[in-house]
């Protein structure tokens, strides 16, 4: 209703300029530009059903800016726009889907303007609505950007040099460059073809197995094995050794040991892999704007966590996410506090659906876990007053000590999803991959170096000593950090190396749609 007003209030002061008043009875003229936006559906009948009042207002305000004189008159200018959409294919975009109207009129102006800010727009901010399908929430503190102010801050000036307008548009975020390169080398390569690996019992090395010449094949088709390699049905080392680098190149345990993960990995088509850099190319274009250069990143998908310090990587780590069906939500917040020697308070979910029906099979199960059941208040009760078919509004909570979920220390930062990072004492599970085995926090390895990059040397003595009593305490943060919870399944280094992550989510199958679609 808002964005309506703030419309019908632009296009109220554009004809403000014809009513006069009674004593001076002076008109003051509107422009062909501002008076052909004003009347689309009988000026250019063709492009008024592709504008909606928002595109109609946006416009406006670049004509405006403009001094309201036709934009695309020299074919010098146009000829440079045909050049610069030409190289959206580059970022994943369909250059096709920026049509430019032909002929040398008004409307054909208007036309090729819209395509021209349609265009920046889809490189600077995305083709697809994040809050669509992979929205992510925001804290209170997080300013949303005035997308058209932006826009037009690109656009208006970018009319004096085209590509350079594009090139500004395009993100600088270092992710997004070294994808692209990658994508636009990779997008004019013919595909391969390779067949699939059968699925079958566990192969791990030495074994004999009649998938090996096949899965040989599929490894030298990618460049992991030579095609002069030795083959036979044995696993062999060097089969072994190739194995294990498809593994770390796709974010998997590399161990040599082919399970269902690594084959349904190996079994991804070349297609879907060039599809799947393409939608990164787009997530990253959503994530340039989130980002901030000193900040906490996550990459749900792959399960790490990097410290960033001026735009850079400072150090990282591995993490475990949510499973599937208990997934780590995406948000943008502020880390401000450390809860050390943490309680656990169960969530009513992990409680209704894990701990309730062990506690029913097994009443001990609450003494040998250290559970102890408190009312809504906080107030301790006895189990035994508790009817468990029925337990109403009760909750568990287990003290801290080493046999806590959340380990010594839980870094805490705003959100309604009650998530959080911390500690564990689940450590082995850091070795595997793909590492999604939470309730939805995220747990840290080498938490406690993280926790040295958030606090003071002065306050890294204090929670040292907090940790020592062994008391649960809060520790409020001097200097509070951005945290940015965000989920990618491919990403390059600047060698141009690309490293993919397993879509645990199955998140990429409906953004390769969405893309293919709008294409």
């Amino acid at each position: 209703m808002i964005k309506k007003h703030a419309v019908y209030l632009s296009i109220a002061l554009l004809v403000a300029p014809l009513v006069a008043s009674a004593d001076d009875m002076v008109v003051a003229p509107v422009s062909p530009v501002q008076m052909a936006l004003l009347q689309l559906p009988q000026s250019c009948p063709a492009l008024a059903t592709g504008i909606d009042a928002q595109q109609q207002a946006l416009l406006q305000a670049f004509y405006q800016a403009q001094s309201d004189q036709m934009v695309w008159a020299d074919p010098g200018r146009v000829a440079a726009l045909k050049a610069a959409l030409a190289q959206l294919a580059d970022d994943g975009l369909n250059p096709a889907h920026y049509p430019l109207p032909v002929g040398q009129d008004l409307c054909a102006d208007i036309g090729t303007s819209q395509q021209y800010l349609k265009a920046l727009h889809d490189l600077h901010f995305g083709r697809l609505s994040q809050s669509r399908y992979e929205p992510v929430w925001h804290s209170d503190s997080v300013v949303a950007p005035d997308r058209q102010a932006e826009l037009l801050a690109l656009a208006v000036p970018g009319v004096q040099d085209v590509s350079a307008a594009f090139e500004r548009a395009r993100p600088a975020f270092e992710q997004y460059q070294n994808l692209r390169k990658v994508y636009a080398r990779l997008r004019q390569q013919p595909l391969t073809q390779w067949q699939p690996i059968p699925d079958g019992p566990l192969l791990r090395p030495g074994m004999q197995d009649s998938r090996v010449p096949a899965l040989a094949r599929r490894l030298a088709d990618e460049g992991y094995l030579s095609r002069q390699a030795t083959v036979n049905n044995t696993y062999n080392n060097e089969l072994v050794s190739a194995v294990k680098s498809f593994q770390l190149d796709h974010s998997l345990q590399a161990d040599g040991v082919i399970g269902a993960g690594t084959i349904k990995e190996l079994n991804v088509s070349p297609a879907t892999r060039r599809a799947q850099l393409r939608v990164n190319l787009e997530r990253f274009r959503w994530m340039a704007h989130d980002f901030e250069p000193t900040s906490l990143l996550v990459n749900v998908a792959a399960a790490q966590l990097a410290v960033y310090q001026n735009g850079h990587p400072v150090w990282q780590t591995r993490t475990q996410v949510g499973r599937p069906d208990r997934q780590t939500p995406l948000l943008k917040s502020t880390v401000n506090r450390l809860t050390l020697n943490p309680t656990w308070t169960i969530p009513p979910t992990i409680f209704k659906k894990d701990k309730l029906p062990q506690i029913r099979r097994d009443p001990s199960f609450l003494s040998r876990h250290d559970l102890q059941v408190i009312d809504s208040s906080g107030r301790p009760i006895s189990p035994g007053s508790v009817d468990w078919d029925r337990p109403g509004n009760i909750l568990l909570r287990q003290g801290a000590g080493p046999r806590n979920p959340l380990g010594r220390i839980a870094i805490r930062f705003p959100n309604p999803f009650s998530v959080y990072l911390h500690d564990t004492p689940s450590q082995a599970l850091f070795s595997k991959g793909p590492r999604a085995f939470s309730s939805g926090c995220v747990r840290v390895e080498s938490v406690f170096e993280l926790r040295d990059w958030l606090v003071t040397p002065s306050e890294k003595v204090r929670t040292e000593e907090l940790l020592s009593t062994g008391r649960t305490s809060e520790f409020r943060l001097s200097n509070p950090m951005p945290i940015l919870m965000t989920y990618w399944t491919a990403h390059a280094d600047k060698d141009g190396k690309v490293v993919y992550s397993p879509d645990i989510y199955n998140f990429d199958r409906a953004l390769i749609a969405a893309l293919a679609k709008q294409g």
